[in-house]
Order: C-alpha cells, then structure tokens, then sequence
C-alpha cells in the first residue's frame, strides 16, 4: 500500500512531460549536477538553527540597538486577580452577552468592568514594542541578506534577461551550489516562520499568513524536485524585495522616527505594487503560464506550480487592499496610520469610561491626536 501511494504521489506523468522520467535527473552527465527531493531534508535542521539565530540576533544585537534606540520593553497595565475570570480567559472563547450577564451577577461587577478586565488581560499577554522591533529587525536582516545574495546570483544569468530560457531544454538544467544554497535558505526560513508563528505575535491575518507559508513552502519544494528553478528564484527574489521596506519601515516607526517611517513606508507601498502586482504576474506567471506552454507544453505538475502561483497572486491582492487603506489614512492624516492586520486593543475607551465612573460631573476633553502611528504587520513576506 506504501509503494502505491508513493509511486502515485512521485508518478512521472505527473511531474514531467513526456519522455521524461526521475533516472533523467538521478543520473547527470558527468560534472553537472540535477537537483535531488532529499537535498531539501537539510532544510528542516537549519530551519532550527535560523530560529536560534534568530534568538540570539534578537538578544544580542537587536535588543542593544532597541536600547539606543530608547525603545523600552515596558511593564503592561495588570488585570486585577480574578480567578473566575481567568479560567474564562484561559478557555479561549469569545464572551457573549449572556456570558458577560452572568459573570456580571457571580461577580456583582457592572458588564462594562468585564469588558474593560478582558481587554486588560489580552493586552497584558502581548509582546511589548522592544519585541517588535527586534522581530522586524531580525527580518528586515535576513531579507535584505537573502536578497541581495539572490539578485548578485540573478543579475549574471541568462534567464533574469530572458525567461524563455528558463525552459529550453527543460528539465535538463544543471544546479549550480548558489542556486541551492539560495533555495534551501529560503525554504527553511519559510518553514522556521510557519512554526514561529504561533508563538510571535498574534496578528488579524494569522490564516492569511498561514496560507501564504503554507503555499510557498510547497512551491519552493515541487519548484525544486522537478528543477523549475530559475523561474522559481525569479519568483522568490520578487518577494523579497519588497520585504525589506516594509521591515524597515517598521523599525523607524518602533524608533519613533516618523518623517522616516513615512517614507519608507510610500518605498514599501510602490515597490509592493512594482514587484508583486506588475513584475510577478505580467512578467514570471505569464512566462510561467504561456512561454513554457508554447516552449514544452503542459503537464499535470504544469497545472499544480500555476494554480499556487496565481494563489499567491489573490494574497498579493488582499495584502494591497490593506496597503492601501493604510496609505488613503496617511494621506488624510498626514501621516502612517495603524496597519489594519494588527490586533492590539486600544484602551482609551476603557480609561475614559474609569475616568467618568470616578467623576461623572467631569467634562471630557478628546485627547490629542498626534500621536505615532502603529505599523505592526507583516509580509510577510511574504
């Protein structure tokens, strides 16, 4: 039964046009090299050990410059003790009406104090902005790192210039040691993101992100096992490049740099829009979808690469979409508003119902309203 299932989820008909079989790319000519499904395991240990560099760049390198920088951890308002309260918390479901009432008559506690202790207690579990920022600055290292190691590699092949290159003679292409070092750090940072994400911070795209991790993990690696890498590197180095902007961006608007941030932020917004809206579809995905057709025709793999690449396409769009409300606000406002994928609470409300508990014949005066704005997303990425 074994066998069965491997030989039809490894079945040459799929993975490859006709008269093409896997001895063609087990068994190279002499100093060339194909690439090999097992080369990928190494992926999975260094995918380990990009996540401990990635705590060990946060504590020695990012968390210093957060201290230059004067971006303290801070100590998060405490939720009163309350052990009724908690263990609702600790279940992790929403709180009805009807819960609220009756956690409001258990306790003899008004609902709106509830509420307020709710929002307290999740925004008392949050990662401070100190975090943040050694988060965005971790990445914004490794992108612009990867990014600049890919395009150097890029930048001298033929197929950068010419896509229809990337199928002449398919998949009879040789791999070169940058080509795979190229893939395999990227295929083991996505993997050591998808995992990392459920212990960094909780954002409104949480399924979006996981989507997209999930889809780039798998076009990395069937990119790979059928050799359509060169296309598959022009794809990555597309993505990372707007990464880094975004990163950047980010770390001014932790800095409270925010003439910085705003800049770096309409950088990011263009080349977003560049990279991801204009080159990856009008330039790899119709090379993708029509050059190798005309070049090799389709195949059943053929089908797959492009249903996630166009996958990755409909994110791109949905990604733009919170882009571009962010940007419609800063044009308003004159500066970079909140990104709409964080999911942090507000407790102004909170500190001005306190306020008028304690003295409802006060008069409440609207806070001032220049205050930094949060760019707390992600990409990433990606």
């Amino acid at each position: 039964m074994t066998s069965f299932i491997s030989a039809w989820i490894w079945s040459e008909r799929f993975w490859f046009p006709e008269n093409v079989t896997w001895a063609d790319l087990e068994r190279p000519p002499p100093g060339v090299d194909y690439p090999q499904l097992e080369h990928l395991l190494c992926a999975f240990p260094l995918a380990v050990v990009i996540y401990l560099l990635r705590r060990l760049f946060e504590r020695l390198v990012a968390k210093p410059c957060a201290h230059i920088l004067q971006i303290e951890a801070g100590v998060p308002r405490q939720a009163q003790p309350n052990d009724a309260l908690e263990r609702v918390y600790r279940s992790k479901t929403s709180q009805d009406t009807r819960q609220l009432e009756g956690l409001s008559k258990q306790l003899d506690w008004d609902v709106r104090k509830i509420q307020r202790w709710f929002r307290v207690r999740r925004n008392q579990d949050r990662p401070s902005m100190q975090k943040r920022f050694c988060e965005s600055m971790w990445r914004f290292t490794f992108y612009l790192g990867i990014f600049i190691y890919g395009l150097r590699h890029l930048w001298v092949s033929p197929w950068m210039w010419d896509l229809r290159k990337c199928w002449y003679n398919y998949p009879h292409q040789p791999l070169s040691s940058t080509q795979y070092v190229y893939y395999v750090s990227e295929l083991a940072f996505y993997w050591s993101l998808m995992f990392s994400q459920f212990i960094d911070i909780r954002r409104k795209d949480f399924m979006i992100m996981l989507v997209h991790h999930l889809a780039t993990i798998l076009l990395i690696t069937f990119s790979y096992a059928n050799n359509m890498v060169r296309a598959g590197s022009l794809v990555i180095c597309v993505h990372d490049a707007s990464d880094i902007f975004l990163e950047a961006a980010k770390l001014a608007n932790y800095a409270k740099y925010q003439r910085l941030c705003d800049g770096l932020f309409v950088a990011f917004s263009m080349s977003f829009f560049i990279a991801r809206l204009v080159i990856y579809p009008f330039w790899i995905v119709y090379s993708v979808l029509f050059e190798s057709w005309e070049i090799m025709g389709p195949y059943r793999a053929w089908w797959l690469l492009n249903g996630l690449l166009l996958l990755l396409q409909v994110l791109h769009i949905i990604w733009f979409y919170l882009i571009a409300c962010i940007a419609i606000k800063a044009i308003f406002k004159g500066k970079v508003s909140k990104d709409d994928r964080s999911d942090i609470e507000s407790s102004s409300d909170e500190e001005i119902y306190s306020n008028s508990s304690r003295n409802p014949n006060q008069t409440l005066k609207p806070k001032d309203s220049r205050h930094t704005g949060n760019l707390n997303g992600e990409t990433h990425d990606h």
